[in-house]
């Protein structure tokens, strides 16, 4: 799809040109730009290592690294020709080699991204990174792609829809296109998987699709929607829906300790005393002995303050999950509480 400069007489036309002819290079120019600013690809993106490479027995390195909203590794991959090369193939191999990244490497490798980029915000990782997520220190465990070319062949964008609708993988391709006006540079950028007007289709379809899997693996991927009085939360993983609903239930007035009674005790622990951050994990080791081996397994970044005691949720229950809503809600002070399945 073309420009064009649209004057009173007529529609004129702005032609293409190319990176190569621009003497513009993938990771000194292109790179190097989205590195400092790339919410013109996507404004959930924050971007944490440029050229990661910490794998064990590889050389390779991913372009960029990034976490999004959702609390999602995402691997940025760059290429500044028009058939994409294997750029697909390159990126399902990053993904794979970051899915298992914990809260505390993310933080490690983006306090030294920040080093080499902006010294001066030297020690604010965790901060940041925390802020960026809502306040958690937890990542979801899935891994996005996207996928940033000034073209995609028919190889790369047959293969990202069949592993976008038949495997649910998250990958997202975007275009750039550049046009020279004058003495400037102008950059068409178009996101062309998912198409943005069908984008919630693929959504629902993709959804659909995991749904029959987990039939026919055992597997439940369910999600689930929290209401209480104050509405419905979206719909959220198993280990989240807990959370959501005990603090709701807590905001509602029921005392921490009947919600303890109607749960697995290998599932919420406490402690005396009013804790958060490095300091709650301190505690928290010092008095339950396998908790600093297992700090991932808690919601760390959401304690609850009740009467001087701090009370954390675990974010593992798997099969556990109705039983514990179930019981949960009969704490509930009213009607309005409630759980269902998301379609």
């Amino acid at each position: 799809m073309a420009l064009f400069e649209m004057t009173a007489d007529a529609l004129q036309a702005i032609p293409p040109t190319d990176f190569a002819t621009e003497g513009i290079w993938e990771r000194r120019d292109l790179q190097r730009l989205l590195r400092d600013d790339i919410s013109p690809v996507d404004d959930s993106l924050l971007v944490i290592a440029e050229e990661f490479g910490d794998f064990e027995g590889s050389d390779r390195r991913i372009d960029l690294l990034c976490v999004d909203r959702d609390a999602r590794v995402v691997v940025v991959e760059l290429k500044r020709t028009y058939h994409g090369g294997h750029l697909e193939l390159q990126a399902l191999r990053y993904a794979a080699m970051v899915s298992a990244l914990t809260f505390d490497q993310v933080v490690d490798v983006f306090e030294r991204h920040l080093a080499r980029v902006g010294p001066d915000r030297c020690g604010e990782g965790r901060k940041v990174l925390t802020g960026w997520l809502g306040g958690t220190e937890e990542l979801s465990g899935d891994v996005r792609i996207v996928l940033v070319s000034a073209g995609f062949g028919t190889e790369i964008t047959t293969t990202v829809l069949w592993l976008t609708t038949t495997y649910g993988l998250d990958i997202t391709c975007t275009r750039l296109i550049p046009h020279r006006v004058g003495d400037r540079i102008l950059l068409d950028i178009t996101q062309l998987i998912p198409l943005p007007e069908a984008e919630e289709f693929t959504i629902r379809l993709r959804n659909r699709e995991q749904a029959v899997r987990t039939a026919s693996s055992g597997r439940d991927w369910t999600q689930y929607v929290i209401s209480g009085p104050d509405g419905e939360s979206k719909p959220l993983r198993k280990r989240w829906a807990i959370l959501e609903l005990v603090q709701r239930l807590h905001s509602a007035g029921v005392p921490m300790a009947a919600i303890a009674e109607v749960l697995p005790s290998s599932r919420i622990i406490s402690t005396s005393g009013t804790f958060t951050g490095t300091e709650l994990i301190e505690r928290f080791t010092q008095e339950y002995r396998s908790f600093g081996n297992n700090v991932h397994k808690w919601f760390t970044g959401h304690p609850i303050h009740d009467g001087g005691v701090t009370w954390l949720v675990s974010n593992a229950w798997g099969r556990q999950t109705v039983s514990a809503l179930d019981g949960l809600l009969e704490l509930a002070p009213g009607q309005d509480f409630g759980y269902r399945a998301a379609p």
